[in-house]
């Protein structure tokens, strides 16, 4: 009787160690929760902030207080734009698998002098 007296007092106090164990873990992770929990609500109200400066400075009138003072743009006027009759012509078709840029780029075969004939200029 005494020896299940002892066996029974060890698995009380062996329980009671581990629900003192498993108390102490959960108020760990509790205090971890409402750490990152505070931490959340800082970046979610940073982020709220950032969003807020971020419509300030996209307003357009700031942008065009900017462009007036810094830029030397210029009202459009009807003249600049031109009628299609005025296009540079289209650049020749250079068939797949060859340089298109390099066949736009390349120059004009010398003439019997050894001259490259010059470019007719067009409206500009």
């Amino acid at each position: 009787m005494r020896l299940l007296n002892i066996i029974v007092i060890c698995m009380l106090v062996a329980a009671a160690a581990a629900v003192y164990k498993i108390k102490f873990d959960s108020t760990l992770q509790g205090a971890r929760v409402a750490k990152l929990s505070s931490e959340l609500r800082r970046e979610r109200d940073a982020i709220a902030a950032l969003k807020a400066e971020w419509a300030k400075l996209d307003t357009p009138e700031r942008i065009q207080g900017l462009a007036n003072r810094h830029l030397a743009l210029q009202p459009i006027k009807p003249a600049q734009f031109d009628s299609f009759d005025h296009l540079p012509p289209r650049p020749p078709k250079v068939p797949s698998g060859e340089d298109a840029i390099g066949a736009m780029l390349t120059p004009a075969k010398p003439d019997s002098t050894g001259s490259v004939p010059t470019l007719p200029a067009g409206p500009r």
